[in-house]
C-alpha cells in the first residue's frame, strides 16, 4: 500500500492526547513542520478489525535518544487509550487492544530504533455479525496517523495507516473510483471489454454501479440482439445448433449480485473477483476433487470469456450500504420485494435483470450458522420448472462451496436444501436469486457465517466456483435454460416437475391442477373497461410491470366473447404460451396452501389481482379458437386521460381507485373544496367524493379516476371536509403507504386520526384511532380498552388470503365489495365484539374460505370477524386483525385505511 508521510506539531499531540478515550473516531490532522519530523517505517500499513495483526517498526532519529521517553500513539492518543468494546457496558472500556510486543530498542550499534506492535481485535471477536457490534464497527473505519513520539525533545516519526474491518472493504463513495481503477489499469493489460453503467438511482439519488465485462462488445451485442431474443422466440433452434455442433462461439451471462448492503461481503466480493477476471490472465483457486483432496484449479481467463459475461451488480441498495443498515432508506427489505416490486431500486434492477436473463446468478448475504449455499428447501414454488433447475443448482452449489473454503479458512459448507427439512423454502418469490429462477436462471444466495476476513474471502471462493462450473458445463446449462423456454412456449405442464413438489409428510402433490389438465391456463384476460374491471388504474399498473420484467403482453383487436361476457377491442391478454410463463404466472395465479408446513421463510401469497385489487379472467380455451389472430403486442402502456363532463358544475368521484385518494388529498392539500357522500343514491355509494368541475380538469392527465356529474337536484347528504391531519406509528410500510397516498403525517398530538400497527396512541381523547394487526389488538386487550372484545393469534407471520364478507353499507368499506379476499400475515382473529360496535369484515364461514398462503391452525379462523369499528364517549376505534399495508404490496386495502381517515376529518364549511 502506498504510504502517506505526515508529521505532527507536538502542540497538536497534547491536544490528541487529551480526548476522552471514548473518541474512536480518525483523526484528520494537516501536514504541518516540525523541528525533528522524521519517517515511520513499517512492515505494513493496513489494519484489520477482524485479524490479529503484527507490525514491525523502524526509525532513526539520527542521534541517540532515550528510549523511555519515547511513545507510541494512534490517532493522536496513547495506545492505553484504545480500548476493547465491553458489550455489557456498551462501552470502549476494555483492555487496550493496541499492544508493544518488542519496546523500542537500537538495531546494533547504530541510531536506528526497532520495534514491534500487535493490532488486535478491537470487538474481542474476528466475528462482527452480532447486529449491536455491526451497528458500530464503521465508527473505527479509517486512515490514523501511527507515531512514535519525544514531545518533550519534539521528537516525531509518523506515517498514515489504514484500519479496515477487512482489506477489501469499501465505502459506497470509493466504490466507482474502485472501478475506474480497475478499468484503467485492465486497459493498459489487455483488450477486454469493460463497460460501467448506473441503470438506475436509489431512493436518496445515488447511483447503482453495474458493470460488464466481457470478451468484447461484439460478444455483448451478439447476445443481447441476436442469442437471447432467438432463446425467448424459438430456442428449438438454439437447442438444436448446440445438439449437432453448429452454434458456434456465444456466451451466458454470469450475474453477481448484493441487496443487504450491512451484509458486506456480497459487495466487496464482488470488487474482488471483478479485479480479478478484468485484469489477470490465469486466476488461481483452491477446491477439493472429489476423494475430498485439495486441488489446484486454474480458470483461464482469455477461455472463459470466450464463454461467459459477467455482470456485477454491486448493490441493488446504495443507500444501504452508506446508513449501514439491511433496509433500503424508507426502511424496506429489498430482499422481500422483487416480486412486489413497490420500491424504485427493484423496479429498476429487475428491468435489468429481465433484459440480461442471467444463466446463473450468485447473491452475496450474512449471517447464518454455517456457511450456506442455495438451492433451498421445500416447498417449492410450482411456477418453476424445478427439474431442469436442481440437478444443476445443486451441482454448482456444491462447487462454490469447494472453492469458498478452499480460498479460506472456513472448513465446511452445506446446501440449504440438503442441511435444511424446511424453513429454507423457495415457494415465495420475493428473494432475488429465487425470483431468477423464473427466468430460468440458477439463482443461489450465499450466507457466509461470519462478519470477517475469511467470510470475505470464502465469498470470492463462490465466485470462483460458479465461474467454473460454468466454463465445464455451459452447453448442458444453456440446454436445460432454453428447454425452460420451450415449455413454455409450446405450453408444456411437464409432470417431470410433479416428484419434486412434495407436502410436509414427504409425498409428491405436484403442481396443483384441480380438474385441469394443465396447471398453466392458455390466457389471463385483464379487463380494461369499467363494465368488465372494478380497477383499471391497477390493470394499467400490472400490464407495466409485465411487460417490464420481460413478458409479453398483448392487445385485443376486435370485440371477443369468452363464456357469454364481451370483452372489447383493445382488452389486455397475456398468452401463457411464453418462455417465461411461470414468471406471468406466478404473480397471477391464486397461490397455494403450504399451512402443512411445519417452518416458511416468509410470506408465499404473491397474488397481484387479489392484493392490488383488479380483475383477472383465466381463460383455456383447450381445443377452441383463441386470440390468435386478434391480438397486437403492446410494448408500453399509453394510460388514457380520465374522462370528465365539463357541462356540470360537480362531480362525483366513485371511490375505486387510489389515483381517486391521491387526488382528493391533493384538493385538499390546494384548500379546494370536497365533500363525503353520506348515503347510498342514484348510483353512487357512501364514501364517494364530490368535488368541483373546474378543481378536477387539471388533473384529467395525472390521475385515473372514474368521475360523473353530481346530479342537478343535488339531493345528496354530503360532508364536506378538511384536509385531515393523520399520524401514523408503527412499521415504516405503514408511513409508506400513507405518504403514498398523500396523506400529510403530524405528530399524535395534533392527529385527528393516529393509525398504528403496533402500539396505542398516548392519547385517545377526541380522536379516532385505527388499530392493523396482532400487536395491536393485544394492546387493546391488555389496556381493556373496550370492553367485551377478544381475539386469537395463531402466530405472528403466519399468512393467508381468505374469503370474506364485508359490510358493505358502512362508510369506512366505501368501494368495496360484499364478497372479497382479504389477506393477512398477522395470524390473528377477533372473536368477541362489543356489544354495540359495527363489524366491517368476517371471514366466511365455509370450509372453503381459505385460498392460499402458510397459516397453520387457520381453521379456527372459519366465520371469525376481521374488523371492526366502535365509537366511544369521545373518540372511535376500529380494528383490523388484517394487513391494510403490508410491505406496500396490498394496495387493494389502502382505501380502508382511507376511509377511515376521511370519515373523521374535520367538517368543512358547506359551500354555497
Amino acid at each position: 500500500m502506498k504510504r502517506f508521510l505526515v508529521a505532527f506539531l507536538s502542540i497538536y499531540m497534547a491536544i490528541a492526547m487529551a480526548l476522552p478515550a471514548s473518541t474512536l473516531a480518525a483523526q484528520t490532522v494537516d501536514t504541518v513542520q516540525v523541528s525533528q519530523a522524521t519517517q515511520l517505517e513499517v512492515s505494513k500499513s493496513l489494519f484489520s478489525l477482524t485479524e490479529i495483526r503484527d507490525v514491525e517498526l523502524e526509525v532513526d532519529f539520527g542521534k541517540k535518544v532515550d528510549l523511555t521517553k519515547l511513545e507510541f500513539q494512534f490517532g493522536g492518543k496513547s495506545l492505553s487509550e484504545w480500548k476493547m468494546w465491553d458489550a455489557k457496558a456498551e462501552s470502549y472500556s476494555g483492555d487496550p487492544f493496541i499492544i508493544v510486543k518488542k519496546e523500542p530498542h537500537y538495531v546494533g550499534g547504530t541510531t536506528k530504533i526497532a520495534a514491534e506492535l500487535e493490532f488486535g481485535l478491537p470487538f474481542n471477536t474476528d466475528n462482527l455479525s452480532t447486529r449491536s457490534i455491526r451497528v458500530i464497527y464503521k465508527e473505527l473505519i479509517g486512515d490514523y496517523e501511527l507515531a512514535l513520539v519525544d514531545a518533550a525533545n519534539d521528537l516525531n516519526a509518523s506515517t498514515t495507516v489504514k484500519l479496515n474491518v477487512y482489506d477489501q472493504y469499501l465505502d459506497w463513495e470509493a466504490i466507482k473510483p474502485s472501478i475506474d481503477s480497475i478499468f484503467a489499469e485492465s486497459n493498459k493489460l489487455n483488450d477486454r471489454y469493460l463497460e460501467y453503467q448506473s441503470p438506475g438511482k436509489s431512493v436518496e439519488g445515488r447511483d447503482f454501479h453495474l458493470v460488464v465485462l466481457a470478451k468484447d462488445k461484439e460478444a455483448v451485442d451478439k447476445y443481447l440482439n441476436q442469442t437471447l431474443p432467438t432463446a425467448l422466440e424459438n430456442p428449438e433452434e438454439l437447442m438444436k445448433k448446440i445438439k449437432d455442433g453448429t452454434m458456434g462461439d456465444y456466451q451466458v451471462p454470469v450475474w453477481f449480485n448484493n441487496i443487504h448492503p450491512d451484509e458486506v461481503e456480497g459487495i466487496d466480493f464482488q470488487t474482488e473477483l471483478l479485479k480479478k477476471f478484468a485484469m489477470e490472465s490465469q486466476v488461481k483457486f483452491t477446491s477439493t476433487d472429489k476423494n475430498g483432496d485439495s486441488e489446484e484449479v486454474i480458470l483461464d481467463m482469455d477461455k472463459v470469456l470466450d464463454n461467459i459475461i459477467f455482470i456485477f451488480n454491486f448493490s441493488h441498495n446504495p443507500d444501504g450500504r452508506v446508513l449501514n443498515t439491511r433496509a433500503n432508506a424508507l426502511g424496506f427489505d429489498l430482499n422481500r420485494d422483487n416480486a412486489y416490486q413497490t420500491q424504485v431500486e427493484t423496479i429498476q434492477l429487475n428491468q435489468e435483470i429481465a433484459k440480461w436473463t442471467p444463466l446463473t446468478m450468485v447473491e452475496g448475504h450474512g449471517y447464518v450458522n454455517g456457511f450456506l449455499i442455495e438451492p433451498a428447501t421445500p416447498p417449492h414454488n410450482p411456477n418453476f420448472e424445478y427439474d431442469l433447475l436442481i440437478k444443476s443448482m445443486t451441482e454448482q452449489a456444491h462447487e462454490m462451496g469447494k472453492a469458498g473454503i478452499g480460498n479460506s479458512n472456513l472448513t465446511s459448507y452445506f446446501l440449504a436444501s440438503e442441511g435444511y427439512k424446511d424453513g429454507w423454502d423457495d415457494m415465495g418469490p420475493s428473494y432475488t436469486p429465487i425470483f431468477s429462477m423464473l427466468h430460468g436462471t440458477l439463482g443461489h444466495t450465499v450466507e457466509v457465517p461470519t462478519l470477517s476476513q475469511d467470510s470475505l474471502r470464502a465469498m470470492v471462493g463462490t465466485g470462483f466456483g460458479a465461474t467454473n462450473y460454468v466454463l465445464e458445463n455451459k452447453d448442458e446449462l444453456y440446454l436445460n435454460q432454453l428447454e425452460i423456454f420451450s415449455r413454455g412456449i409450446k405450453g408444456q405442464d411437464n409432470r417431470l416437475v410433479d416428484p419434486l413438489l412434495t407436502n410436509a409428510a414427504g409425498d409428491s402433490i405436484g403442481r396443483v391442477r384441480g380438474n385441469n389438465e394443465n396447471f398453466f391456463p392458455d390466457y389471463y384476460v385483464l379487463p380494461a373497461d369499467a363494465r368488465n374491471q372494478k380497477n383499471v388504474l391497477e390493470v394499467y399498473n400490472m400490464v407495466t410491470y409485465l411487460i417490464r420484467n420481460g413478458l409479453t403482453v398483448e392487445q385485443t383487436t376486435k370485440d371477443i366473447m369468452i363464456e357469454a361476457t364481451t370483452y372489447p377491442k383493445g382488452t389486455y391478454v397475456v398468452p401463457m404460451k411464453q418462455a417465461k410463463r411461470g414468471l406471468a404466472n406466478a404473480m397471477l395465479y391464486k397461490g397455494d396452501d403450504v399451512s402443512d408446513w411445519e417452518a416458511m421463510y416468509d410470506p408465499v401469497v404473491v397474488n397481484f389481482p387479489a392484493l392490488r385489487g383488479f380483475d383477472v379472467v383465466e381463460v383455456r380455451f383447450g381445443d377452441e379458437e383463441g386470440f390468435e389472430g386478434h391480438t397486437t403486442k403492446v410494448s408500453a402502456i399509453e394510460v388514457p386521460a380520465s374522462e370528465v363532463k365539463k357541462t356540470a358544475t360537480r362531480q362525483v368521484l366513485k371511490n375505486t381507485n387510489n389515483d381517486t385518494i391521491k387526488l382528493v388529498n391533493k384538493l385538499l392539500a390546494e384548500g379546494k373544496q370536497v365533500g363525503l357522500v353520506q348515503e347510498e343514491k342514484f348510483g353512487f355509494r357512501k364514501g364517494d367524493f364530490v368535488v368541483n368541475t373546474s378543481d378536477l380538469l387539471s388533473y384529467v392527465e395525472d390521475y385515473t379516476f372514474e368521475a360523473n356529474p353530481l346530479p342537478a337536484y343535488n339531493a345528496f347528504e354530503i360532508k364536506w371536509i378538511s384536509e385531515p391531519k393523520v399520524a401514523g406509528s408503527g412499521s415504516s410500510q405503514l408511513t409508506f403507504s400513507l405518504k403514498e397516498l398523500g396523506f400529510k403525517l403530524v405528530d399524535e398530538k395534533n392527529a385527528e386520526v393516529i393509525i398504528s400497527d403496533s402500539t396505542l396512541p398516548k392519547d385517545l381523547s377526541g380522536k379516532t384511532f385505527v388499530g392493523i394487526g396482532n400487536g395491536v389488538l393485544k394492546a387493546v386487550k391488555d389496556a381493556e380498552l373496550l370492553e367485551g372484545f377478544d381475539y386469537v393469534t395463531t402466530q405472528g407471520g403466519h399468512e393467508g388470503l381468505v374469503k370474506a364478507t364485508v359490510n358493505v353499507n358502512h362508510q369506512l368499506t366505501s368501494g368495496y365489495k360484499a364478497d372479497e379476499l382479504l389477506y393477512t400475515t398477522r395470524g390473528s382473529w377477533i372473536t368477541e365484539v362489543p356489544v354495540d360496535a359495527e363489524v366491517l369484515a368476517t371471514v366466511k364461514n365455509t370450509d372453503d374460505f381459505f385460498v392460499s398462503g402458510w397459516w397453520p391452525g387457520h381453521e379456527g379462523a372459519q366465520g371469525q370477524t376481521f374488523a371492526f369499528t366502535q365509537q366511544l364517549e369521545d373518540s372511535t376505534v376500529t380494528l383490523f386483525a388484517n394487513d391494510l399495508a403490508f410491505r406496500a404490496h396490498t394496495k387493494y386495502y389502502y382505501r380502508m385505511l382511507a376511509n377511515s381517515i376521511y370519515a373523521s376529518a374535520s367538517e368543512d364549511t358547506t359551500p354555497e
